[in-house]
């Protein structure tokens, strides 16, 4: 089974040293885990890059991957303006080109982008593996981001079509 990996909105305005996630080094240090093993196994890799404006304006800084990510010419990158990786964009035409049928999803924002990219990919049929150790967020008002990452996580394993994985479970196996 042909599978992606799919990096969400790890951005310069996000990970940036102002207001960093929950986790962010660690995250990233498993997220280029997860580049690394991507580039090795010949996995479709694809990075994906949320635009706002006035915060992450496309061409700008703010808007560029994260310095920190081992990105490759080979990789392909998706502009999306929702949540939703697969709405408005050109996504699952990129995936079926390449003959995909299983997704790797990680990145930023757990409880937004996360969450609508994988559940969206599970209900298009694709098989997902969402990377429990390699999705972030901000802490919420009414909740931190120790508890949205777990609620996120328990939710959406519950879904038939995604499966949840740590970083070191998928990349030394």
């Amino acid at each position: 089974m042909k599978a992606a990996l799919l990096v969400v909105d790890v951005q310069n305005g996000v990970f940036g040293p102002s207001n960093p996630p929950h986790l962010s080094e660690e995250v990233i240090v498993n997220i280029n885990q997860l580049l690394d093993y991507a580039i090795s196994s010949e996995i479709k890799i694809v990075f994906i890059q949320h635009q706002i404006p006035g915060v992450l304006e496309p061409e700008n800084d703010s808007w560029q991957l994260f310095s920190g990510l081992t990105v490759t010419d080979s990789s392909s990158k998706i502009r999306k303006a929702s949540p939703d990786a697969f709405y408005g964009t050109d996504l699952k035409e990129v995936l079926d080109a390449s003959g995909i049928e299983h997704v790797i999803i990680c990145g930023y924002s757990t409880d937004f982008c996360i969450d609508r990219t994988a559940f969206s990919a599970a209900s298009k049929g694709y098989k997902v593996t969402l990377i429990e150790d390699a999705h972030t967020t901000h802490n919420k008002p009414h909740l931190d981001a120790t508890a949205i990452i777990a609620h996120h996580n328990f939710t959406l394993s519950k879904h038939p079509n995604i499966a949840l994985v740590a970083t070191v479970s998928l990349t030394s196996g």
